[in-house]
């Protein structure tokens, strides 16, 4: 098979090889992830919009997609940079090929690059963009073509949904409200799971409208791009917290800790994989977690913020948790509905609904 497709990042370094998915061009971020298997859940992650995945397991595609393990309906992701793609599915699940969802949601992808190259150079230059083109096309060219396209701030608007919809569950004992910045689907069904039926709103619905919906929790959902851009849900919080259980993840994590004086950052490539290492402070514990985010907590900006730090990366040592128990607050940075051991994070459901356990209780004393 002849070469066809082309990868040029803005640092000039140039990669060619085949392409699958969308025969089309574009000009993304791109990250680099270590899991060993999940393409698809990364794929239909909304939290990847604009960003172009770099897999740095060699083998992607050989399971093919299996229709109940979406994470989203419409895939926002950027592309794929795979080291050898395997377009011949050996599952008795799969229904459809990698290749073929790519292709129909306008998604290119690149096969038979190095990607352990990129990885490192990602790792010791930081993330930054490319462009995905035709092998023909001159480095000069895809430099003039990279520098046309600004960066969007918009990703959040992109992905979450429009209008309020519902995921209920048999013999419910809760009423959460989750606030979709690009929710993920596994999250709604840890939810149903507990015992909650869910409200999911779009991320710019007001406090009042939250609150008239009479929840007994509020989540924070995951998401793309930078939290500060995220102003109605930073706001929303401020007026919301106290009154209400709020759990919050990855992005919900970052915006709590915006709405409370804190400060995040970029970071140099991000954390993205299955098997990060997190203490629990409040346990002294070590769990693997999943993670996929390109921002974080400042630590030093939670000072008299009233929010305590719970759980640090062992890592790189950046925010992983926070709380504060007055007001039935807390969060974390990674992603427990995906943890890959089996207990590892799922407790953090349980306090969410402890929490709300208490909050109802309190809600019932106040209403004798």
């Amino acid at each position: 098979m002849e070469q066809n497709k082309k990868i040029v990042f803005e640092n000039g370094r140039e990669f060619r090889g085949f392409g699958f998915g969308a025969d089309i061009e574009t000009v993304q971020e791109v990250v680099f992830n270590t899991s060993m298997v999940g393409y698809q859940e990364i794929m239909s992650d909304p939290s990847y919009c604009n960003q172009i995945v770099n897999m740095t397991y060699p083998l992607i595609g050989n399971y093919g997609l299996a229709d109940e393990d979406y994470e989203t309906k419409t895939p926002k992701i950027g592309g794929f940079i795979v080291r050898e793609y395997n377009d011949t599915p050996s599952n008795f699940r799969y229904t459809k090929t990698l290749s073929q969802e790519l292709e129909e949601n306008g998604i290119p992808g690149i096969a038979g690059v190095d990607t352990r190259l990129i990885t490192r150079m990602i790792r010791n230059e930081g993330s930054m963009r490319a462009i995905i083109t035709d092998i023909n096309v001159s480095a000069e060219e895809a430099q003039e073509r990279m520098s046309a396209v600004s960066i969007p701030h918009d990703q959040v608007s992109k992905v979450s949904c429009k209008k309020i919809w519902y995921s209920r569950t048999p013999n419910f004992k809760y009423n959460v409200v989750a606030v979709d910045c690009g929710i993920k689907h596994n999250i709604i069904r840890k939810l149903n799971r507990c015992g909650c039926n869910v409200v999911i709103v779009p991320y710019d619905t007001t406090s009042e409208k939250i609150m008239s919906l009479r929840p007994d929790g509020v989540f924070l959902s995951n998401g793309p791009g930078d939290p500060e851009d995220v102003t109605p849900v930073i706001e929303m919080v401020k007026q919301i917290q106290g009154r209400v259980p709020i759990f919050g993840i990855c992005l919900g994590h970052q915006m709590i800790a915006l709405a409370n004086g804190g400060r995040t950052y970029k970071m140099k490539f991000g954390h993205r994989g299955g098997n990060h290492p997190v203490k629990n402070l409040l346990t002294d514990k070590v769990e693997i977690t999943s993670q996929n985010h390109s921002y974080a907590v400042e630590p030093e900006s939670l000072k008299g913020s009233g929010l305590e730090v719970t759980h640090i990366n062992l890592l790189d040592n950046t925010v992983e948790g926070m709380r504060r128990p007055s007001d039935l607050l807390f969060s974390v940075q990674y992603h427990p509905e995906s943890a890959p051991g089996p207990q590892d994070s799922g407790y953090l459901f349980d306090i969410f609904v402890d929490n709300m356990k208490q909050f109802m209780a309190k809600r019932g004393a106040e209403n004798a």
